[in-house]
């Protein structure tokens, strides 16, 4: 018996970069890295200023994981792999809305305090609306 011959195939992916201005917060711009995968996607976003140093390192924030509930479509099901009290919210609430919307689980690592921009809560909802609106057509998922 012979073993068949394989062909051994490297991993090819390019990640997706964006960056749009954050609508509300002045001179705030939003960066976003998008890598799809065949099985799942991972998102990375963080936000950046006029007044930020270029040598400075930014805190990398929180990094969620989610998935659908496979008994529920409405629903996503999320884990917390590494927390940042400041950005926790915000980063799992994002990782839900993406896991429904592409169906697919979905990793993301993001460093926006909301607070921290001092954005209402309408301000707030806006940005996040218009960040995942992005991600989602980028992907191709609407």
């Amino acid at each position: 018996m012979s073993i068949p011959q394989t062909e051994r195939i490297e991993p090819s992916f390019k990640p997706l970069e964006l960056s749009f201005p954050l609508p509300k917060a002045l001179h705030t711009t939003v960066h976003v890295q998008v890598t799809l995968l065949d099985k799942c996607t991972t998102v990375f976003i963080t936000t950046s200023t006029p007044g930020d140093s270029t040598g400075s390192v930014k805190p990398l924030g929180s990094f969620v994981y989610a998935m659908p509930d496979r008994t529920s479509p409405k629903a996503t099901i999320s884990t917390t792999i590494y927390t940042t009290p400041a950005s926790i919210e915000y980063t799992t609430r994002v990782a839900k809305i993406l896991a429904r919307r592409t169906s697919k689980p979905i990793y993301v690592g993001c460093s926006i305090d909301p607070n921290g921009l001092g954005l209402t809560v309408e301000e707030e909802m806006e940005g996040l609306t218009q960040i995942v609106n992005v991600i989602a057509e980028k992907i191709g998922q609407n």
